[in-house]
């Protein structure tokens, strides 16, 4: 039976559905109008509410209620093109209407025939804050992100007071427990206390996150907004009140800057820098350093205890959108997120002033942990595609590895994390390296090595100038690192690095770097001299000849 519903013509149809209820054979006819404007699920549940059908057959009946509402649909789809072609033989529609509409269509879905998008606001704020930050504003606006910056200092710093007195109350109570254990108290007894310490601590731990959070987002919209409002005061000629009043504010970062340039070389303690010339033809000249540091000292900002807390952060700002980027290599495990050892302590270093720019770094692992999930399940669709492959045992691992937790990265493999909240990077390049980085037989072709050629070669194709890597592999000494360790290893790693950056002349054309090899802070500064001798025998650093005429 046929209906026309305006324009659309309706087809009704007998759903037939046969079971047994015991011994009697029961069949359940109902019309069903297509095309199905309704949910199948919904139609599904009411057909077993009003019939009372009973609940073992409820599977069954939604099979077949699906596929009965996708074959009639599919037919519906059929006689519908059939008709279409049948008119467009027999001249009832328009060719040329028709082509002219196929291909305003393909030109307005093609990306290549599509009009230019219009500018989103990120992309409107960026030109705005590059604007600002070279002019005479700049130093306005960084007085305002010092001012967001000990908001969030102090909301920490309460935090951390709370999180501090509960730790302290649980273990006097946990004390306690523990004396009356075996009397009148006995292991479920302690238990409970220990898992409503727990509870108090998360409870806890998400409220104070969660006023984080909110605070941030406050300061960046208002901070946005604030920034947008500036540039068109700014633009208009009639407000020249504006740019005197900028000329004239003071500063609130000049008078703690050079103890902050102390404070920052006495962080740093050892630093050692080589200019150097690579290539077969064009020579390209690029800049070394050997630093030993800490790793985070790069992302914290510099503090000065007798006036507060300070922002020295104007040549990073500067550099924020241009085609000189600073970036840095951490070395993570195989998880993807911010929950323990130097990944918490970046995740705190991050948090404690708000990036006006870039998403948090929590919403950046999300979008990470997505897209690695998507990558494992499209590798593994291949492989299931070309089983036959010969793969060799390292191969067989990594598979075994991925399908044991397909939300783990691989030793080799690195994240890349944007950041214009910390101190002298944009870019963090989350690096997967294993315990095998520990021993001391790792090749040019150990994974880790692998990785820093991609790294490097990320930043040859997105204009990252300065980046930082960790000279031995590792951010903290241990005891199997002796001498012998340390200078192999930055042996290996210097001989790999000055590899790829011959290679970086074919990848961008030859432009000249900074790479600064980071060794750890615990190290002797007398291993640090031995490896600073080191890298100009390696590198073959540029001399001055002095010529002489008689």
């Amino acid at each position: 039976m046929k209906r026309n519903k305006g324009k659309v013509v309706t087809t009704e149809r007998e759903f037939r559905f046969e079971f047994k209820a015991g011994k009697q054979s029961c069949v359940l006819s109902v019309p069903v109008e297509f095309p199905v404007q309704d949910n199948a699920s919904d139609l599904h549940g009411r057909l077993m509410l009003l019939h009372s059908l009973p609940c073992f057959v409820e599977k069954n009946l939604k099979d077949a209620f699906s596929k009965f509402i996708e074959e009639g649909t599919n037919k519906d789809y059929d006689r519908e093109a059939e008709l279409a072609l049948e008119r467009l033989r027999t001249g009832e529609v328009d060719t040329d209407l028709l082509t002219n509409a196929w291909a305003k269509a393909y030109s307005d879905t093609t990306l290549e025939h599509a009009r230019p998008e219009e500018p989103s606001w990120d992309e409107d704020f960026a030109d705005v804050y590059h604007d600002l930050i070279h002019s005479p504003a700049s130093e306005t606006l960084l007085n305002l992100e010092h001012n967001y910056f000990v908001s969030i200092s102090e909301l920490i710093g309460e935090r951390d007071m709370e999180l501090k007195k509960l730790q302290e109350r649980s273990s006097s109570e946990m004390d306690k427990v523990m004396k009356e254990l075996g009397n009148t108290l006995s292991d479920q007894d302690v238990n409970a206390v220990a898992s409503q310490h727990f509870d108090s601590q998360q409870v806890l731990e998400n409220k104070w996150a969660s006023e984080l959070k909110q605070l941030t987002t406050i300061q960046k919209q208002e901070y946005q907004e604030w920034v947008i409002k500036l540039h068109q005061d700014l633009q208009n000629p009639n407000n020249s009140s504006i740019n005197e009043e900028i000329k004239a504010q003071p500063s609130q970062l000049r008078g703690s800057q050079e103890a902050n340039e102390r404070l920052y070389e006495e962080q740093i303690q050892l630093e050692e820098s080589f200019t150097i010339h690579l290539g077969a033809q064009l020579k390209t000249m690029h800049n070394l350093r050997l630093l030993r540091a800490d790793v985070l000292d790069f992302c914290k900002h510099k503090r000065n205890h007798r006036s507060g807390v300070k922002l020295h952060r104007l040549q990073t700002a500067l550099s924020l959108y241009s085609t000189s980027l600073c970036g840095l290599v951490l070395l993570v495990d195989n998880r993807i997120n911010s929950y323990s050892g130097i990944k918490r302590d970046f995740a705190t270093v991050s948090q404690e002033c708000t990036d006006f720019h870039f998403p948090r770094l929590e919403e950046q692992l999300e979008v990470v942990q997505q897209v690695v999930l998507y990558a494992r399940a499209q590798r593994s669709s291949k492989q299931k595609e070309q089983p036959d492959m010969p793969r060799n045992g390292g191969n067989d691992d990594k598979s075994k590895n991925i399908e044991r937790n397909p939300s783990n990265i691989l030793p080799g493999e690195f994240y890349i994390s944007r950041h214009s909240n910390l101190s002298e990077v944009h870019i963090v390049f989350h690096l997967c390296v294993d315990d095998n980085v520990r021993s001391g037989n790792i090749t040019a072709r150990d994974p880790a090595i692998m990785g820093l050629r991609n790294i490097l070669k990320v930043c040859c194709t997105h204009d990252s100038t300065t980046i930082t890597i960790p000279l031995l592999l590792v951010h903290d000494m241990s005891e199997e690192m002796t001498i012998p360790w340390c200078l192999k290893r930055a042996e290996l790693v210097f001989k790999c690095v000055k590899g790829f950056m011959m290679e970086m002349a074919s990848w961008d054309g030859g432009i000249s770097r900074t790479v600064q090899f980071l060794v750890p802070q615990s190290i002797s500064e007398e291993m640090f001299y031995q490896l600073s001798n080191m890298l100009p025998q390696i590198f073959r650093v540029s001399s001055t000849l002095t010529l002489t005429s008689k």
